[in-house]
C-alpha cells in the first residue's frame, strides 16, 4: 500500500505567534481558534512551539503575569519538523516515539506551511475505520 504524504492531512497555514507575543496573546489565540499548539516564529522562521499545556505549567510554577511573560520563555525549541512529502506512517511513528503532540511542516526555505497534530492523526484513523 502506498502511504500518503502528510500534506494530504495536515492543517495548512497554521496560526503562528512571534516570539515576543505574551502568554495572554497565545491563550487568546488558542481559545478563539480552538487550537492547542502554536509555532513560534522569529523573522518568519520557526523558533519553537508552544502548547496550551506548556503555558499553564509555566504559569503555575512561576506565578508569572501572563500579560508580561513572552511565549519564547515557555516554548519548546526542539521541534519535530517534516517536509510536506514525508510519509504519514513515518511521521506518526516518530510522533509516538518522541511523545510529541505535533509535527511542524516546513518548505525548502524553512517556512512553516502546515502542522500535523495528534488530533489530525485521530481524524485520519476515523477515515480509515469508516472505510474498513
Amino acid at each position: 500500500m502506498l502511504m500518503p504524504p502528510v500534506s494530504r492531512f495536515m492543517t495548512r497555514q497554521p496560526w503562528t505567534l512571534p516570539k515576543e507575543a505574551t502568554f495572554s496573546d497565545a491563550l487568546r489565540l488558542m481559545h478563539s481558534k480552538h487550537i492547542r499548539h502554536v509555532p513560534v516564529l522569529e523573522d518568519g522562521k520557526l523558533l519553537g512551539i508552544v502548547s496550551e499545556r506548556d503555558l499553564h505549567v509555566v504559569e503555575a510554577l512561576s506565578h508569572c503575569n501572563p500579560d508580561e511573560v513572552c511565549v519564547h520563555e515557555a516554548m519548546i525549541a526542539d521541534v519535530y519538523t517534516v517536509a510536506e512529502d514525508d510519509s504519514l506512517d513515518e511521521i506518526v511513528d516518530a510522533m509516538v516515539e518522541r511523545r510529541c503532540g505535533s509535527a511542524i511542516i516546513l518548505d525548502r526555505d524553512h517556512h512553516v506551511t502546515g502542522i500535523f497534530t495528534a488530533t489530525d492523526a485521530i481524524r485520519v484513523l476515523g477515515e480509515v475505520l469508516r472505510r474498513a
